[in-house]
């Protein structure tokens, strides 16, 4: 993971459990190829060795005759024409930073969507997690050209939509051994607020490589976009999907919500850990979540430096702009979601862990007060690979999901590619 330590060796396995590997859908040795290296994102599904061609819904429609030029800052491909949509149905099925991304990405090129969750925008992992980027963490993955584009593109979309979240700062590694002491001399050297039992520290990136922003604000600016561009929210429990089957394919016509059918000419399924509507589409591809606690602490200044540690249970901690300390850790095992989306349960016990273990590494830290106690599910596959694409057996039902705990960073990448695909 810290490519190649020679001394000491800071292992991160709340993450590296979930590293990627293969992917993905039933019977797919890979699932999808992104270009992403360019300036454009496309996937590919891959069944054995033959392709599966990909067939737009909007195949055959008009165009609207303006032009995205090059300059085009949310990384869309130049001179790619504007879809009209509008006697098209396209639903997006879960209001994440997933689902609101690619909502985001259509809404750039003239299309309009109906957003469905049951709980809001960004009302789940996507409203509470630590918006951490690492630009070169994921290289040698099947994700790693994904990351790296997706990275770029988020300081692009910050300056686009305003973000003031959106910051670079440095990671340090941090092996600490819970006595509490304050080391003298060199281990405290280069480390900004980490002071306390400390037996090593590493560099894991700098401000180019190393990133953050608060995702509640970039899900909330990507929505606002596509909202003003004539997408629409609703608010329901997505209760299945209703098709007819044509030339031995698949073909959704609506979405029942909450009893209601509603027509659809196409769906995209992002509804992170809650995978039952995803089973149905998609039998093999089952769904898990992981459940983490975080807190929010200020010390009453603004910290620098994004920490892992390595040992108390390897918290990691990501300081933002605005004077919180987001500190996270302690996940649950993986496990099929039952808790409600919106409602899910706060256990005291495991956040006050995580101030107590605050308090043993950094003396600043020990007089800091705690903001928020929250928790949410991070949604994985089985083999911890995101899935996406054009659902196997299908013709107008996608997917995007399984992202774990680099949703945030690569989901402005899987969006642009995703409206690539559908478009």
């Amino acid at each position: 993971w810290l490519k190649g330590s020679s001394t000491l060796i800071l292992s991160r396995p709340q993450h590296s459990q979930f590293m990627a590997r293969t992917t993905c859908f039933a019977g797919a040795k890979v699932c999808l190829f992104a270009a992403v290296a360019s300036t454009s994102c496309s996937f590919t599904w891959l069944r054995g060795t033959s392709s599966h061609t990909q067939r737009s819904i909007f195949a055959g429609r008009t165009l609207r005759g303006s032009k995205m030029g090059s300059a085009n800052p949310q990384g869309l491909a130049a001179g790619k024409d504007e879809v009209n949509s509008e006697e098209k149905s396209l639903l997006v099925l879960g209001g994440g930073v997933i689902g609101v991304s690619i909502a985001y990405h259509l809404a750039l090129r003239g299309v309009k969507v109906t957003l469905v969750d049951r709980a809001g925008i960004a009302s789940c992992a996507s409203g509470k997690a630590g918006g951490f980027l690492a630009k070169d963490w994921n290289d040698g993955s099947p994700v790693g050209a994904l990351t790296r584009k997706s990275f770029d593109m988020h300081e692009e979309v910050a300056k686009t939509l305003g973000l003031k979240s959106y910051r670079r700062l440095k990671c340090q590694g941090v092996a600490v051994d819970g006595s509490g002491s304050k080391p003298a001399g060199a281990k405290l050297t280069n480390l900004e607020w980490s002071d306390l039992g400390i037996q090593g520290s590493r560099l894991m990136g700098d401000e180019t490589t190393i990133a953050q922003v608060h995702p509640k604000e970039l899900v909330d600016a990507m929505w606002s976009y596509a909202e003003g561009k004539g997408s629409k929210f609703m608010q329901g429990v997505v209760e299945g999907l209703l098709h007819d089957t044509a030339n031995g394919e698949k073909r959704i016509t609506g979405v029942l919500v909450d009893g209601q059918t509603i027509g659809a000419d196409a769906a995209v399924l992002c509804m992170g850990p809650w995978g039952q509507v995803l089973q149905e589409a998609v039998p093999g591809c089952p769904m898990l979540g992981v459940k983490y606690h975080s807190v929010l602490m200020r010390s009453g200044r603004v910290l620098n430096e994004a920490v892992f540690f390595s040992g108390l249970g390897d918290p990691e901690v990501y300081p933002r702009n605005d004077g919180d300390t987001y500190v996270t850790g302690f996940p649950d095992p993986p496990r099929p979601v039952q808790e409600v989306p919106g409602k899910v349960e706060v256990r005291e016990e495991v956040c006050q862990r995580l101030v107590d273990t605050m308090k043993k590494v950094s003396s600043e830290m020990d007089g800091a007060d705690v903001k928020t106690k929250q928790s949410c599910y991070l949604p994985f596959t089985t083999d911890s690979m995101p899935c996406m694409g054009l659902a196997p057996g299908h013709s107008n039902t996608y997917v995007a999901t399984g992202h774990g705990c680099w949703g945030i960073l690569n989901s402005l990448a899987s969006g642009l590619a995703m409206s690539e695909l559908i478009l």
